[in-house]
């Protein structure tokens, strides 16, 4: 936490010296009170007394003239607010190992259900692209709030041959890198890619790709999809049916999303691929932003003040 004018927190002497000062004529009250009784009689002249809760009252008050206080300094803290603008990228592999079933009803289907789902969960001013790869990447979607294109889209994506994660990635990158604001400034980015992670296609490995968008500043969040036992059906030349394991690369999708600091998933089912997104709809519609927090010092500050002068009624039928 900062503050905008910290000089305004020497009024924070005051708390310790209020507390001093109840502290004294506490003390004071005590000692008038044994020159006309002898503390041996009290029990037998006043019924009943607060006790411990007698200093509830002022303790309130006391945290109240500190929120106050703190108040006057225009505190400053870092919070986390809904982003106004931002462009998502989401990295698609739409290879043959997507079409395997362990995942129901496939895998490519089961993101294409959970990424509707997410769609929803972005901010309307959000822009959103869409890149598929397979043996090669390719733009399905420019950047655009327009979310029923985005869903046209999602719905048109068919399956490829091998799996260029690397290059899936590098096009994401430059895709998001291309979006600019009204003074020209690029937009906050994030790159989500959707794969069992196993490159079978492509020069670039996604490690390298992952180090392009860590230069960019763009956060790549991975969402590894498939279990062990996932299998595909290839037709060979021959005309045979080969049954092929596909079984997802975890760790890959892991370091790419720690080499941009951000968060890898693991989702072996369609059930745990939506909660995924719903909660990652959460973490890139948001930011940490420092904003002035002397509002709050002050509700709560009030509140305080209102909270002692009611215990003080409750108590004593007097206000402190």
């Amino acid at each position: 936490m900062t503050f905008a004018w910290p000089l305004a927190l020497l009024t924070l002497l005051a708390v310790p010296l209020a507390l001093g000062g109840y502290v004294w004529l506490e003390r004071r009250r005590r000692r008038q009170a044994a020159l006309f009784a002898s503390p041996a009689l009290v029990p037998n002249l006043v019924g009943r007394k607060p006790g411990w809760l007698r200093h509830v009252p002022p303790a309130l008050a006391l945290l109240a003239l500190a929120l106050l206080a703190t108040g006057l300094a225009r505190p400053h803290a870092d919070l986390s607010v809904k982003r106004q603008e931002a462009t998502v990228v989401l990295a698609m592999d739409t290879s043959r190992s997507m079409m395997a079933t362990d995942v129901e009803p496939s895998r490519l289907a089961a993101v294409q259900k959970a990424v509707r789902i997410f769609l929803n969960k972005l901010p309307k001013g959000y822009r959103v692209a869409m890149v598929s790869f397979a043996d090669s990447a390719s733009v399905v979607l420019p950047p655009t709030a327009n979310r029923e294109a985005a869903r046209r889209a999602l719905n048109g994506l068919r399956p490829g041959d091998g799996t260029a994660v690397g290059e899936g990635i590098a096009r994401a990158v430059q895709v998001a890198g291309r979006v600019r604001d009204e003074d020209g400034k690029a937009t906050p980015a994030a790159i989500l890619v959707l794969s069992d992670g196993a490159q079978t296609q492509g020069t670039l490995q996604p490690l390298q790709a992952a180090r392009l968008a860590k230069r960019e500043k763009i956060p790549v969040y991975t969402v590894s999809l498939g279990t062990q036992q996932g299998v595909v059906e290839v037709r060979g030349d021959d005309g045979f049916v080969q049954r092929v394991t596909v079984p997802p690369d975890p760790q890959t999708m892991r370091r790419i999303a720690a080499t941009t600091g951000a968060r890898f998933y693991a989702a072996p089912d369609g059930e745990r691929l939506e909660a995924v997104y719903d909660e990652l709809g959460s973490r890139v519609g948001r930011v940490t932003k420092e904003r002035e927090v002397t509002a709050a010092f002050a509700a709560a500050g009030a509140l305080m003040l209102l909270g002692a002068g009611a215990a003080s009624a409750f108590l004593f039928g007097r206000l402190p």
